[in-house]
């Protein structure tokens, strides 16, 4: 099929966008389009106006800092899986981004167009909660910052008013002794995450761990924590007995989707395999 008729506009600036969004209020933002030109092809998605921020300057590129990353909205996941410096301080962000789509999807797509399309199978979300990173929101009355914790909201919605543009997502520096992973179990057709996890785990000298965060996407309408593994991984000593009795509890609490690819009791199972060897891998590297 065809998408129906819509106005295009590309602005040079961020200030540009953000006052068509406020000027047209059946606007749509266009970044790398895997998400939204294939819904308006079939017509889920009908946008009177579609603000490509493409050409908008400055918006892309993974800047490090002393205090960690900052990475440009429309930085594509194929630059954030060859980026030295992610791979460096966050190893679990560079590996998702490898596993999105295929290498077409990875050269245009953008991180901020799949934060924004808030799918709930998509990598990223998983890594954002589990590394507490935060989204810079730019609309009418500025600039805000949102913690990934209350970004994701539900299906195919986010935090974002319809009148901001996501500018860049920050990444602190992760402790001493920290590390992070990211695996998942992918759609064999779409490479979408039918369970993915990230985990983020910091110990302390003598092995016991201070810090754990579990995020958890693919298993139901939007990313989440695992905040019952989150609670199970603080002990003093993290060994294959104590991951296994945290990764037990990940999918507690979470309301699982069953759909033609997997009934709810099969993600479960899945969630609970995934965050056993995303904890190990981050408890190996940590240490």
């Amino acid at each position: 099929m065809f998408p129906s008729k819509f106005e295009y506009y590309a602005p040079a600036s961020v200030k540009e966008a953000v006052a068509l969004l406020s000027k047209n209020k059946d606007a749509k933002i266009l970044a790398g389009g895997h998400s939204l030109l294939p819904a308006m092809k079939i017509r889920l998605a009908n946008p009177a106006v579609l603000v490509d921020i493409g050409k908008i300057a400055n918006l892309s590129g993974v800047r490090v800092g002393g205090d960690g990353l900052t990475i440009g909205a429309l930085t594509t996941h194929a630059m954030i899986a060859a980026s030295k410096d992610v791979a460096a301080q966050c190893a679990a962000l560079a590996e998702a981004a490898a596993m999105i789509g295929d290498l077409q999807v990875r050269n245009r797509g953008t991180i901020g167009g799949s934060l924004s399309h808030a799918d709930p199978a998509a990598d990223y979300p998983a890594v954002m909660l589990a590394l507490s990173a935060e989204m810079k929101a730019v609309g009418p009355k500025g600039e805000r910052t949102i913690k990934a914790d209350d970004f994701f909201q539900s299906l195919l919605t986010m935090a974002l008013g319809p009148e901001e543009v996501l500018t860049e997502v920050r990444i602190a520096a992760l402790p001493p002794h920290s590390g992070c992973a990211y695996v998942k179990f992918p759609n064999p057709a779409s490479h979408y995450a039918m369970v993915g996890v990230c985990a983020m785990v910091t110990l302390d000298n003598k092995g016991a761990v201070t810090q754990a965060r579990v995020g958890i996407t693919g298993a139901g309408d939007h990313a989440t924590r695992a905040t019952a593994t989150e609670a199970a991984l603080q002990v003093k000593k993290l060994d294959d007995a104590a991951i296994a009795m945290a990764a037990e509890k990940a999918a507690d609490g979470l309301d699982l989707l069953s759909d033609i690819h997997a009934s709810a009791e099969y993600r479960a199972h899945l969630v609970q395999v995934y965050a056993g060897r995303a904890i190990r891998a981050a408890a190996a590297r940590a240490k």
